[in-house]
C-alpha cells in the first residue's frame, strides 16, 4: 500500500510565500510522475504543476513564474513554492503519485492541504 502525506499549507498574505511538501511512502514501489492539484470551493479540481521522474515539469498558466514544482528522489517526495500568492490560490492542494511496482500500477492522492491567502 501506496500512503500520500501532504503538509505545509497555512495561512498568508496576498504577496507572500508558501512550501507544501508531499512525502510518499509504502513498500516495493517506484514513482513515476507526481503532481499538485487544487481545489477551490464551488470549483472543479485543477492541475497546478506536475513533474515527470526525469524531472520535466509542467504548470498551469495561472501560476507560471510564480510557483515551482521539485522532488527528491531519495525522499519521495514532492514540493511546491508558491511565490507572489493571490487569494484566487486560496484552495485545498492535493497531491497526487503515480506509483507502480512489479505487476501493478495506479494514482494515489494525498488528503490535501488548505491553503489560504488573504487580502
Amino acid at each position: 500500500q501506496v500512503q500520500v502525506v501532504e503538509s505545509g499549507g497555512g495561512l498568508v498574505q496576498a504577496g507572500g510565500s508558501l512550501r507544501v511538501s508531499c512525502a510518499v511512502s509504502g513498500s516495493a514501489f517506484s514513482l513515476n510522475d507526481m503532481g499538485w492539484y487544487r481545489q477551490a470551493p464551488g470549483k472543479a479540481r485543477e492541475l497546478v504543476a506536475s513533474i515527470t521522474s526525469s524531472g520535466s515539469t509542467n504548470y498551469a498558466d495561472s501560476v507560471k513564474g510564480r510557483f515551482t514544482i521539485s522532488r527528491d528522489h531519495a525522499k519521495n517526495a514532492v514540493y511546491l513554492q508558491m511565490n507572489s500568492l493571490k487569494s484566487e490560490d486560496t484552495a485545498v492542494y492535493y497531491c497526487a503519485a503515480q506509483a507502480y511496482g512489479s505487476r501493478w500500477s495506479d494514482e494515489f492522492w494525498g488528503q490535501g492541504t488548505q491553503v489560504t491567502v488573504s487580502s
